[in-house]
């Protein structure tokens, strides 16, 4: 079985979901999990957790994303985005009266805490039913607006009634709602046209790999090349290394005290290290207590 995270360069048409599915299928192991859905339509980083690494699936969903993005400014959709049916289209005279100044200014207005409604064409659940079960019957209900936070927003390009923008945001946003948000601010709706994930925590897009290639380098031998270890997933983490004699101990996912380090450590009460054998075998994630001089196991990558 295959350990650790590959950078897929997702390809518009697929789910996340279809790039998963494709994966076990090519890979042919099942304990495959992506770290964040990017919408059928959208292109770009679709960072993928294999075998042990599944379990950071959780932890790297948190990571800021950054995106390319195409603003269409005068048209309303029923998905905030140009796949999505028409509700409203502003004239071409509204949409050329609008300055390049307002419309930037009311850009980065966004700039900073920033309570999002979600799509109702998102795959949210509410009342136990994802949003977009509800919508493709025609239901629209009321959803509860989440807090994300846009970090920054650069305008690349503008030649209206389109704008080119790059977005670094929190988890949990939605770009095509970020667009559909400047639109109604502006007075002439808008939606998204493009999407591009350039980034994922240290995944780029520039060195992600389509399925294609994921196939081709599996039979060539060379698909470890692009694997990243489990552990170096959490370099953040000081590392600390067990005597011998306490192999055992994290083997069985137990505690272990201070005496049982391969070195002396100077660790931070409630401070999370990485695990790892005298050999270099990484074990897992253990949270030290100052006061016990112990290590407890956080979360275990055996």
């Amino acid at each position: 079985m295959i350990n650790g995270v590959i950078n897929v360069y997702k390809e518009p048409g697929f789910t996340s979901h279809d790039v998963v599915a494709k994966l076990r299928g090519i890979l042919k192991q099942k304990k495959i999990g992506h770290m964040g859905t990017l919408d059928p339509n959208a292109v770009g980083v679709l960072p993928v957790c294999l075998g042990k690494a599944t379990k950071l699936c959780d932890i790297l969903s948190e990571k800021d994303k950054t995106y390319n993005a195409t603003l269409l400014l005068g048209l309303d959709t029923d998905t905030q985005d140009t796949s999505g049916e028409v509700i409203s289209k502003a004239d071409t005279d509204s949409i050329m009266e609008l300055s390049e100044d307002k419309v930037f200014e009311t850009i980065k207005s966004y700039i900073g805490d920033y309570d999002q409604i979600p799509p109702m064409f998102s795959a949210i659940k509410i009342g136990g039913e994802k949003l977009y079960n509800l919508a493709r019957r025609g239901e629209v209900i009321e959803r509860p607006a989440r807090h994300c936070r846009i970090i920054d927003i650069t305008v690349t390009k503008m030649e209206l009634p389109r704008v080119d923008l790059h977005v670094t945001c929190s988890k949990g946003t939605y770009i095509r709602t970020l667009c559909h948000d400047i639109g109604k601010d502006l007075g002439v709706g808008g939606c998204m046209e493009k999407l591009v994930r350039t980034k994922v925590e240290r995944f780029s897009v520039e060195d992600s790999i389509t399925l294609k290639q994921i196939e081709e380098f599996r039979d060539n031998n060379t698909l470890e090349d692009y694997i990243t270890p489990v552990d170096e997933m959490l370099e953040n983490y000081s590392k600390c290394m067990v005597s011998k004699g306490a192999e055992k101990l994290v083997y069985n996912g137990n505690i272990f005290t201070s005496g049982n380090t391969f070195l002396k450590m100077n660790h931070e009460d409630g401070q999370i290290v990485r695990v790892y054998t005298s050999e270099g075998e990484f074990i897992g994630l253990y949270k030290f207590n100052s006061e016990k001089q112990i290590y407890k196991p956080v979360k275990m990558f055996l």
